[in-house]
């Protein structure tokens, strides 16, 4: 990854990101120490990429234990001496049917993409209610329309939806905002999706594309957009003091995929 030149836009913003180490919460990671915030990022298993090394003060939790993530919260907050902005990129996409769930999988997920959701917003909330702030989780738009191939994937991102709301009109009065997004990016998840229909249906999915992205992304027309270029400004936007008037909402990212 090519680091943005720094513009300031976010200087003297300390911000956390989760599964700060690939995909969405890496490119987070990048634009938000592009533009002058103080970033700490939370990994799990995947080591933070070299060239991220130094863009961020590197923490380890897994964000399913709540005394976990407490204590990790607690010394971002050390490390910063505060926390502005809440990244919540940590979660998992994976592939089933409603009839062959198991109830492993069910459990995982909703702890993966739910829980994980919970704990971090409420540890944030400790640490910006006195002086209000900005939290951003991913939700998706299989959230919204749901995904045959991946039901409980689905069924979690409906939740975090629910919960941003529930938040955002809880924490207001705080002055924090809480908002969601439904990017349509390449990641690693998109990876395991291709890799779960097999080259004949990810060649379908590539082809089925342009009809439903009216706008062509930084990786060309028909293609998933890119996690620095086309979902970074949004993350970076809703970071800063513009976005202090918007809460509670679903933003999709997609291209107009969701439209």
């Amino acid at each position: 990854m090519v680091m943005t030149e720094d513009s300031g836009l976010l200087r003297g913003r300390r911000v956390l990101v989760t599964g700060g180490a690939t995909g969405i919460g890496a490119a987070a990671v990048e634009v938000l120490a592009g533009e002058g915030a103080e970033v700490a990022a939370v990994y799990h298993r995947s080591p933070p990429p070299d060239d991220l090394a130094d863009s961020a003060r590197w923490f380890t939790c897994d964000m399913r234990v709540k005394s976990e993530v407490d204590s990790t919260f607690a010394a971002v907050v050390d490390a910063l001496g505060g926390v502005d902005v809440l990244v919540h990129a940590a979660g998992l996409w994976q592939p089933s049917t409603p009839e062959s769930l198991t109830e492993d999988d069910l459990d995982f997920l909703i702890a993966t993409n739910l829980k994980a959701t919970v704990f971090a917003n409420q540890a944030a909330f400790e640490h910006m209610k006195e002086h209000g702030g900005a939290i951003v989780n991913m939700g998706s738009s299989e959230g919204v329309n749901a995904n045959p191939g991946a039901p409980h994937y689905s069924a979690t991102k409906a939740a975090v939806h629910a919960w941003t709301r529930a938040c955002a009109k809880s924490w207001g009065r705080d002055g924090i905002t809480v908002n969601a997004l439904a990017p349509a990016v390449e990641t690693p998840g998109a990876d395991r999706l291709r890799a779960h229909v097999g080259e004949a249906g990810a060649a379908m999915m590539e082809a089925h594309l342009p009809s439903v992205m009216p706008i062509a992304g930084s990786l060309g027309p028909g293609k998933l957009g890119d996690p620095v270029g086309d979902l970074g400004p949004m993350i970076v936007f809703l970071a800063g003091h513009g976005a202090r008037f918007i809460t509670g909402q679903l933003l999709a990212v997609d291209g107009g995929i969701m439209m």
